[in-house]
């Protein structure tokens, strides 16, 4: 097995563990390791699965309690920040009735 497949196995298992506390390490294009904590995995009707990532540290531009939505593309064996407005919206419109639906 490829490290890297390795590695994608492990993330994805942390990723679909609701028992998992533990820091989600990505790496940057830069190859930095950048560490998160996950807010939720958002399933699309589609098959496509979507998570909510919030930054353990601080990034340039992204406020303390905001979160990033990343794409898990199996294909590729990678987790994709996505940058589609509309698409980000519709994974924080989702979280956001799960949550509700939570409080209720």
């Amino acid at each position: 097995m490829h490290e890297m497949d390795g590695y994608f196995n492990e993330l994805i298992d942390k990723l679909y563990d609701e028992e998992n506390n533990e820091a989600i390490v990505l790496f940057s294009e830069k190859g930095q390791e950048i560490a998160f904590e996950q807010i939720a995995v958002i399933p699309h009707q589609d098959g496509r699965v979507y998570v909510i990532l919030k930054p353990i540290q601080p990034i340039e531009g992204l406020g303390e309690d905001e979160g990033l939505v990343f794409f898990i593309n199996d294909e590729k064996k990678i987790v994709e920040l996505v940058t589609d407005e509309g698409i980000i919206d519709w994974v924080f419109s989702v979280y956001d009735s799960l949550v509700e639906d939570e409080n209720e």
